[in-house]
């Protein structure tokens, strides 16, 4: 590979996740990719392999179906695909299984492995696979990498100023592209919108949905966003005729007048933001209405509440309390408002950045959901 300038750019390993429960079949494995220029990481177990895919990121994962539970049936196997999916692994999964387990391997396949290779294995075949399931997905990330600079475009980069309060957001895709949605929307010289939802569904589908109810707000009149409960019946609506059934979309809108210092809001069904009183007081904005999408027949009730200086407006989506330590507690809810007690009075930029930095280093860098903060800080 040549960079535009003409010099030699190193392209990296193939990294590759082998899980056997036999010493000896690891290390043939190790020995037989690291002729071929692989890097691997071998486990014995698949706790050990979840554990792996957490904290690393590999190209492929290949896979014995048979541990020492069991050694015929491939439950063990079967079960390790379920719980690699449950963590949302976008990491194609290769397979390995005994001579004559073919109905086995086809199974695994149909749970979502992408190939397999019968042990004792033939070395073309295995070289064979993992390189086309490797490349393949090496394709694919740079697709998404792709899509991911496009998202992140979508998201608000100008602030517009005013008198009592400062405002900041961001988000962070738990895989390059995510269902997280916040914006800031101008209506006037002294009114914002502030936006932030959580759209069902992870990867590309949960992204495009992402963009399409982005679309819904950003198509409206700003004289129209003045009145939140009409805007999010258009919404609604739109997003119901667009969408497959299953989908839905919790969803914060927010209009601030900056002459009153009120905010007029609508929850459809997300998680309460949290209010922090200058007197240290904490209130939540409960839902007022169900989720967005989920039915044609819609209605909210709009709900209003004043930002006095002192006070914290934090916005945020439930990947926030339910960010994982590898221990599997949750991040939840005492957490957070610890986080935003320690931090009361700093700016909405650095609110927003000290959570998002908690979050991380309380799951060890490991996402499973978006995570996205707003905070809105209100001035003297």
């Amino acid at each position: 590979m040549h960079s535009p300038g003409g010099m030699a750019v190193q392209a990296k390993p193939i990294r590759v996740l082998v899980c056997d429960d036999q010493p000896d079949v690891l290390e043939a494995m190790r020995l037989l990719l690291k002729g071929q220029g692989f890097h691997s990481v071998t486990v014995d177990s698949p706790a050990a392999l979840l554990r792996t895919v957490r904290s690393e990121s590999f190209d492929l994962i290949v896979a014995d179906l048979n541990y020492t539970r069991d050694t015929t049936s491939g439950t063990e196997g079967l079960d390790l695909l379920a719980s690699l999916e449950a963590l949302g692994n976008a990491t194609p999964v290769v397979v390995m299984t005994a001579w004559g387990s073919v109905d086995l391997a086809v199974e695994a396949m149909r749970r979502g492995a992408c190939d397999f290779i019968q042990k004792p294995w033939d070395n073309a075949r295995v070289i064979a696979v993992v390189r086309k399931q490797a490349d393949s997905e090496r394709r694919r990330k740079s697709e998404l990498e792709i899509a991911a600079n496009v998202q992140q475009k979508l998201f608000p980069h100008e602030v517009h100023r005013l008198s009592t309060i400062e405002y900041a957001g961001h988000c962070v895709a738990a895989r390059e592209v995510g269902g997280d949605y916040y914006d800031f929307l101008n209506v006037n010289e002294h009114t914002l919108g502030f936006v932030l939802g959580d759209v069902s569904g992870k990867g590309i589908p949960a992204a495009l949905l992402m963009a399409n109810l982005q679309a819904c707000f950003r198509s409206q009149e700003p004289l129209a966003l003045l009145q939140p409960a009409h805007v999010l019946e258009c919404v609604n609506r739109h997003f119901f005729d667009s969408t497959e059934a299953e989908r839905f979309a919790t969803l914060f809108f927010g209009i601030y007048d900056d002459r009153t210092r009120v905010l007029r809001y609508v929850n459809c069904g997300h998680v309460p933001p949290m209010v922090m009183r200058a007197s240290g007081a904490l209130e939540t904005l409960e839902p007022t209405a169900t989720m967005l999408g989920a039915f044609r027949i819609w209605q909210c009730t709009e709900q209003q509440i004043c930002l006095s200086p002192g006070d914290t407006l934090l916005i945020y989506s439930d990947g926030v309390t339910e960010a994982e330590s590898p221990s599997g507690e949750d991040f939840g809810e005492e957490r957070l408002v610890r986080c935003l007690r320690e931090n009361h009075g700093a700016s909405a930029q650095a609110l927003v950045q000290m959570i998002v930095e908690n979050v991380s280093e309380f799951s060890h860098g490991s996402r499973f959901d978006d995570v996205t903060v707003v905070a809105v800080t209100a001035t003297s």
